[in-house]
């Protein structure tokens, strides 16, 4: 079938999915939805294949009265960013089937929230292939859009609606910057093309024109300090929808920066270095505010932010490697940050659906509230582990592959560049370990504090495992997470190609990277036999047991005669030292009434606290209380009297005459 036709029939299938879901039953418009979902993924990973295998598509959609010849090209990093979009969403569009059932009531809301999805996903394939200034623009808008309605299907809760404006708002602050740097390329190129982006950077200084870029795809992507968003967003969002913009929205930041930054002309080593510091801060940030929260899902969020550090940190790597010349330190960066926005999109919808299974059986996201949960979701707590240990960069699992190879990019400066150079790289990859040892930590505690012990207070009911229909896309993620891990010479293949691709001025000897990926591959071919050896371990144990008879007997109770679950561990102790420590990073907010001298018999007390986002709290609220100040000077504007209002219309109307009497208008 030809390319042509294919995008065609996507576009047909969206219009299709857009006018049929709303007159289909409640309990069949998840289904419904999914199948559509399903074609427009399968339409458009055909051509995102051939391009990924060396066939680059590029047509021109002329005879647009505005916007002109618009060009859609899709190359072998767009064809990488599709198929990932397209993967998530379907998982996302299959786990929402059984999520959403306890909406089904909602039929016009359910609707809405089918067709968005649509939208959704076919917005992201729409960036990832149009490269016309004003027609990405409008893509681009047009998936905030739909993300932003998608966050607020609750939208009968205050918490939401502020989520859903913060999000907005920032959201157009990015727009801005985009359309600012576009226009600038406008005026200088006279070219919607993105081909006069690359003109640009070949005649004039690249970095200020980058650095529009960088912090308009920068919002989207969750870099520091333009990140508070995501903490707000994710929480308030239904979970596969948290699971999808978690997965590859916010990588939709990174595809703007990565095609910006393969256009490149020259100064290199600095954006590069400049793009590494703030990475590496940025991982620091997410993973200590991750360690710290006790709500599940923002604790997720906050992980994204982590995990963008360390695409960034590889992205980095590759802009260094190819100021000073070193090939092999551009691929070995380039390639760990796009596996790892392979590998993040896998995990991070995999740890999204696993909580949503979690608030879908018991409605609270404070972690302090649960606990136990493996009896009663066994299956969910085996989900949720095998997503902590991936994020964690674990083998035989994928989030180690990735890692491993920006690890070995450190190593590789260290080892090649001078001593400022080395000391920087020494210095990043003490950061990257840090961030490493402090996600096992933050698992650690989600982790034992859900699912293990018993439960610290008694529900409205009691929790069971979730439908098959939600643990069927985990199981698919897990199974595409273990093969990463366990052959990561096939994936790393297919990354070499496409970096050889879009970069082919940067000589790329193959042979070179032979003991890298065989490293990786015995690492995670012995990593994936020692647990096949210890579930073997297991089965043969339990068939020599199972007929024995169970004996049940209370653990030590630690010298207390009548334990309570009040007793156990919770998620604030676990992290406390930690959050003491970097208190000034990350600051604990308390209500609480001290006892004062003359109080003998103290009155009942309570306590609660909460830790607040330290840019969030001394950045954009010191501006926006700013900017209330200021604007409440010109209250008297709207002081409510009809009269004043109508002076205001005889007041414009005799400007307008008076411009048009002398000329001015």
């Amino acid at each position: 079938m030809h390319i042509t036709t294919l995008l065609i029939s996507s576009f047909l299938i969206l219009i299709a999915g857009i006018v049929s879901i709303p007159f289909i039953p409640s309990n069949r418009k998840g289904v419904a939805n999914f199948i559509f979902v399903l074609l427009i993924a399968v339409v458009t990973s055909i051509p995102a294949l051939n391009a990924l295998n060396g066939n680059p598509i590029d047509i021109i959609i002329s005879g647009t009265s505005f916007l002109g010849n618009i060009p859609l090209r899709i190359d072998a990093l767009s064809a990488w960013f599709m198929l990932i979009i397209n993967l998530t969403c379907i998982n996302g569009a299959l786990y929402g089937i059984g999520y959403m059932k306890p909406y089904q009531e909602q039929k016009t809301n359910l609707s809405l929230h089918w067709v968005l999805f649509l939208i959704f996903q076919s917005s992201m394939l729409w960036v990832c292939m149009l490269q016309h200034s004003l027609a990405f623009l409008v893509a681009w808008e047009l998936m905030s859009l739909s993300s932003l309605l998608l966050v607020m299907f609750e939208h009968h809760k205050i918490e939401t609606i502020k989520a859903g404006l913060n999000y907005l708002v920032q959201m157009h602050i990015g727009v801005v910057f985009l359309t600012v740097a576009f226009i600038w390329v406008y005026f200088s190129e006279a070219s919607f093309d993105f081909h006069g982006i690359s003109s640009f950077f070949s005649s004039t200084t690249n970095i200020w024109l980058f650095l529009l870029f960088f912090i308009g795809f920068g919002i989207k992507a969750g870099f520091i300090p333009l990140h508070s968003w995501l903490p707000h967003a994710h929480p308030a969002a239904p979970s596969h929808i948290s699971g999808v913009m978690s997965g590859v929205i916010v990588k939709l930041g990174i595809y703007g920066i990565l095609r910006v930054a393969l256009m490149l002309n020259s100064d290199f080593v600095l954006i590069g270095e400049s793009i590494l510091v703030l990475s590496i801060l940025t991982g620091i940030y997410g993973i200590l505010n991750a360690a710290i929260h006790r709500d599940f899902k923002k604790m997720l969020a906050y992980c994204t932010i982590e995990n963008i550090g360390i695409i960034g940190a590889g992205i980095g790597l590759a802009l260094i490697g190819k100021g000073i010349n070193n090939p092999v330190l551009f691929v070995l960066g380039l390639s760990g940050a796009l596996l790892h926005i392979l590998n993040h999109s896998l995990f991070k919808s995999l740890l999204f659906f696993s909580a949503g299974s979690v608030y879908q059986q018991t409605h609270i996201r404070d972690m302090e509230k649960l606990g136990g949960l493996i009896h009663k979701m066994p299956q969910t707590a085996a989900l949720f582990l095998i997503g902590a240990l991936a994020i964690g960069g674990l083998p035989p699992l994928n989030g180690f592959v990735s890692e491993f190879l920006i690890y070995n990019g450190f190593l590789n400066g260290i080892k090649t560049m001078g001593l400022m150079h080395s000391t920087l790289m020494t210095l990043s990859l003490a950061g990257l370990a840090l961030i490493g040892g402090l996600s096992l930590l933050t698992f650690t505690k989600s982790f034992g504090i859900l699912f293990l012990g018993s439960p610290r207070e008694n529900l409205h009911h009691q929790p069971q495992e979730v439908s098959w229909v939600m643990r069927v896309p985990q199981y698919i993620i897990i199974l595409i997470m273990v093969s990463i891990g366990v052959f990561p010479q096939i994936y790393f293949a297919v990354v070499l190609n496409l970096i050889s691709s879009v970069s082919p001025l940067i000589q790329i000897d193959s042979s070179a990277f032979q003991t890298t990926t065989s490293l990786m591959s015995s690492v995670g071919t012995y990593s994936l036999l020692f647990f096949a050896v210890l579930i073997l371990v297991l089965i043969v144990r339990n068939i020599f047991v199972r007929k024995r008879p169970a004996e049940y007997n209370s653990t030590w109770g630690c010298a207390y005669i009548a334990p309570s679950s009040k007793m156990q561990y919770t998620g604030k102790s676990f992290s406390k030292t930690l959050g003491k420590l970097l208190g000034f990073i990350v600051t604990e907010k308390k209500k609480f009434n001290e006892l004062t001298t003359q109080e003998i018999f103290p009155k009942t007390r309570t306590h609660s606290s909460h830790y607040i986002d330290f840019f969030e709290h001394n950045i954009i609220h010191r501006i926006t209380d700013r900017l209330l100040h200021s604007l409440n000077y010109f209250q008297f504007i709207q002081n409510g009297k009809t009269q004043m209002y109508v002076l205001y219309g005889v007041f414009f109307i005799i400007i307008v005459f008076l411009g048009t009497l002398f000329n001015f208008i």
